[in-house]
């Protein structure tokens, strides 16, 4: 249970608490529809409760906590924090939608060290001998259960136990936050149909996709149900959007440049997928401009190179073109604008510390 005393540190473990109970309660409901069903719901109940570090509920508790959403006598009636905290973990679903889609639009085997969702339901089907494509049928449901999850965010957001003034004042940011993600995604896809090369639209990606979602509205999404001043939610906002992003480029060094132990998908998977993230823009544009035979070679091998070494080969042109150093000099600038947000935030100095904390640790280097 959470209240004005629990350590910021202890809400992943209470929002674990909370998806644990919303998986509980629809047991009876989906076990009316059928084993089967079942079945394929317990593939999304592994996932979510799989691994994560629960850094939306997290930013999306913060902005609450930081909004005044804790304190006696603020600009709107108190909200029970147990129904604030369902409300946020929430945000959990629509995470896991995202990569259970993400991971068969990008063919993608693992995540989190683990088999994605397509493709623990395909070997599923593959040693109980059914009929069909097991491939196939792997995506098919994997579809599903992402769509299952966007409904079920809503639903724990719903039945929250928020206030109906509360539900009101968040309603726009919940709203926006659910088409900015899927809106990031369609772009994504359609740049790489493309061949798109533009930084600028890779960094809409970076903003929609990843950094709206993940920081930028839960805090916005805190802040509101706790009716903060115009001025933190600003803040806020400002400070999720610069992190964010920087978040995502770190994301992006780690695509091409990450260990695989750490990352948990293989070396170069964004190079092998095609991504057209803002260092693969960069690089050609750096390249284009002093070697255009390398310039040529990357644009070539991307989304198409699958061996190992030439996927290394794809890196060791990125990391000469000179833009990886580019695109660590953005990730600091974007951390420090970020954290100057939180100077403006009129917050306590707990909220801050923290907020601090999870910017330096979500963008800092790492091997």
């Amino acid at each position: 249970m959470a209240d004005r005393s629990t350590p910021l540190d202890q809400i992943p473990a209470a929002v674990e608490a909370q998806l644990r109970q919303f998986f509980d309660q629809q047991r009876e409901p989906v076990a009316r529809i059928g084993e089967p069903v079942t079945n394929a719901v317990a593939h999304l109940e592994r996932f979510v409760l799989g691994g994560g570090k629960r850094i939306r509920p997290l930013y999306g508790w913060a902005g609450f906590v930081g909004g005044g959403g804790l304190e006696r006598g603020g600009s709107a009636p108190a909200e029970d924090p147990e129904a604030v905290l369902r409300a946020v973990s929430a945000l959990e679903f629509i995470q896991a939608c995202a990569l259970v889609h993400d991971d068969i639009i990008d063919a993608s085997d693992t995540r989190r060290s683990n088999p994605t969702v397509h493709r623990a339901v395909e070997a599923e089907h593959r040693a109980a001998g059914r009929r069909g494509d097991a491939a196939a049928f792997g995506e098919h449901a994997a579809i599903l259960i992402g769509d299952l999850a966007l409904v079920w965010a809503e639903d724990m957001w719903r039945s929250s136990g928020l206030s109906d003034a509360a539900l009101e004042r968040a309603a726009a940011p919940w709203r926006g936050m659910r088409t900015e993600v899927i809106g990031g995604q369609l772009l994504d896809i359609m740049l790489e149909a493309q061949g798109s090369e533009s930084i600028e639209l890779a960094d809409r990606v970076n903003r929609f996709k990843t950094a709206a979602y993940t920081i930028e509205r839960p805090l916005h999404l805190g802040a509101a149900i706790a009716g903060a001043p115009a001025d933190t939610i600003e803040a806020f906002r400002g400070y999720g959007h610069d992190i964010g992003i920087a978040y995502q480029l770190r994301d992006d060094v780690l695509g091409v440049f990450g260990d695989s132990a750490v990352t948990g998908k293989p070396a170069g998977d964004d190079l092998r997928e095609g991504k057209r993230t803002v260092l693969f823009a960069t690089a050609l544009q750096l390249l284009d401009e002093s070697d255009p035979s390398a310039a040529a070679e990357l644009r070539a091998g991307i989304g198409t190179a699958t061996a190992p070494e030439d996927l290394a080969r794809l890196a060791e042109l990125i990391a000469e073109s000179g833009a990886l150093e580019g695109v660590e000099k953005r990730i600091e600038a974007l951390t420090t604008s970020g954290l100057a947000h939180l100077e403006t935030a009129n917050i306590d100095d707990t909220v801050a510390d923290t907020l601090r904390q999870l910017a330096i640790k979500s963008t800092e280097r790492r091997a």
